[in-house]
């Protein structure tokens, strides 16, 4: 066989291999009530990885698991689509997630320590003075909100090198069901809070009460709110020709004169991202209710998603601390870390902002259907 022809057959190979994994859209698997199943069950592999993220001595083991992780993230994200048009949103949305499961994997299979907690030397052990104690809400943002200040001042919880400082701490389960435990909560934090790779993300400061009922009230009310605000600004946006439908339009209208028409291009920018911003709240909030509300969990473990973007003074302090750092993480693997490794701390950064605009453009190729 000559050398041209095997290569030849070595790419269509790996095509067809693709093509199985992630296929064309006329052969994609639609979403019904007897499919939804399957994209969920894909996930396990995933979960699983991040179970042995949490127990040493397994970095051979994530090593070899990878590629089927991988795999199978891309099926449930690529191989079944909602084949609705007003539905069209949930296909941007799980092959965003993909893009996180991912990145996550990535990182849960390179550290060969593991995904490690504040104040921990392994998994689930604690080093010096943190021997035993649950890091709580450590995140190294300076904030003395219950959360960890990074300084070390007591604030009566977890510092940020992760010791007590005296107040109470979070319990967590013991156990074998600890490290399941800890599978789901790595499996599903975006920010990191009191994990190490979440340390100088900042997290807003909370701006509910702590106690649990207050603060269930405080975030039904929240939810309410966001909820009817969302839907007032949808149905505006719905007003204006072209533009609140499934297929998308132009903000700029030709007809209009130039000062009309960058005034209403402008309005619809606005009212845009008030929605956006509206519909992340009652989403966030709505998660908030189920994890405290049903879960049982920790009302310090859920502070803000957004720190009042509207008042930011610079594009750093919007992007770096008040628009939401949940997709922080994913732009560091896919680009930032590279980007180091390839130019320093000028690579990082180009590298990040590479991942952050690719992840843009895929997101709006899925949107429109060209993929």
């Amino acid at each position: 066989m000559q050398p041209s022809s095997m290569y030849h057959e070595l790419f269509r190979g790996a095509h067809d291999a693709f093509r199985v994994i992630v296929p064309h859209e006329r052969d994609r698997i639609p979403i019904t009530r007897h499919t939804w199943g399957i994209p969920l069950v894909c996930y396990i592999p995933f979960v699983f990885l991040a179970f042995l993220a949490r127990r040493p001595d397994t970095y051979l083991i994530r090593l070899l698991l990878l590629p089927t992780v991988i795999c199978s993230i891309l099926v449930a994200a690529y191989r079944y689509t909602w084949t609705q048009v007003e539905l069209n949103v949930y296909n941007w949305g799980q092959c965003l997630f993909a893009a996180v499961a991912i990145a996550k994997a990535l990182e849960y299979t390179f550290n060969p320590e593991g995904m490690l907690k504040v104040g921990e030397s392994r998994p689930g052990v604690y080093k010096g003075k943190a021997k035993g104690i649950s890091n709580g809400y450590a995140n190294g943002n300076g904030h003395s909100n219950g959360h960890a200040n990074g300084n070390g001042h007591a604030n009566g919880y977890a510092n940020g090198n992760g010791y007590a400082n005296g107040g109470p701490v979070e319990s967590e389960p013991e156990g074998l069901s600890t490290w399941w435990y800890d599978a789901f909560e790595l499996a599903h934090t975006m920010r990191g809070l009191k994990w190490k790779f979440g340390q100088g993300v900042h997290i807003p400061p909370h701006d509910r009460p702590l106690e649990r009922g207050p603060f269930l009230r405080a975030t039904a009310i929240s939810f309410i709110q966001n909820f009817i605000l969302l839907d007032v600004l949808e149905s505006l946006v719905k007003l204006f020709p072209g533009v609140g439908t499934p297929v998308g339009g132009s903000i700029f209208y030709p007809q209009l004169s130039v000062p009309l028409r960058y005034l209403v291009s402008t309005l619809i920018h606005v009212v845009t991202g008030a929605a956006l911003l509206s519909g992340f709240g009652m989403v966030y909030d709505l998660i908030t209710l189920f994890a405290v509300g049903v879960m049982d969990g920790s009302p310090r473990s859920w502070p803000p998603v957004m720190d009042n973007p509207w008042i930011s003074e610079s594009m750093h302090e919007f992007w770096a601390k008040r628009w939401h750092q949940l997709l922080r993480q994913t732009f560091l693997v896919f680009g930032g870390y590279p980007g180091r490794w390839l130019g320093g701390s000028m690579g990082m950064v180009f590298g990040t902002f590479l991942a952050s605009g690719a992840r843009s453009r895929v997101g709006e190729t899925v949107a429109t259907g060209n993929w």
